[in-house]
């Protein structure tokens, strides 16, 4: 059942913590009216988008058991309206083209500067 919560949602996934706890930090100051929801799986992610409506994910690809590919194609399937931004550490473009047939609208390197991952995560959330 979903929770009613006028603010707007975004579910990070990441397997680990201290990448969440930066990525929470950037984006506290450009996203203050957010709610952001933390997820340490691919599995864990899917029962948070279950219980509750994200405007917008942030996935990493590398994650063990589920891989962030696969939760972005499961994630597209069940909640098409949630939009993807890929936060990686792979730079290569064949990661990017991947994420992109998976359903993801926005490829984010984690080398980038903290400005650029908000701009991105507005962009992406915008459409």
């Amino acid at each position: 059942m979903m929770q009613p919560d006028a603010r707007p949602g975004l579910l990070l996934v990441d397997d680990h913590t201290i990448v969440r706890e930066g990525v929470k930090r950037i984006l506290a100051t450009s996203l203050g009216e957010w709610t952001i929801t933390e997820a340490a799986s691919a599995l864990q992610a899917l029962e948070c988008l279950r219980a509750r409506r994200f405007v917008l994910a942030i996935v990493d690809i590398s994650m063990p058991g589920m891989s962030g590919l696969e939760l972005i194609r499961q994630l597209k399937a069940e909640t098409p309206a949630t939009a993807v931004l890929v936060l990686s550490m792979h730079a290569e473009e064949q990661y990017a083209i991947r994420a992109f047939k998976a359903g993801a609208s926005g490829y984010v390197t984690k080398d980038g500067a903290a400005a650029e991952l908000a701009t991105a995560v507005k962009k992406v959330a915008a459409g």
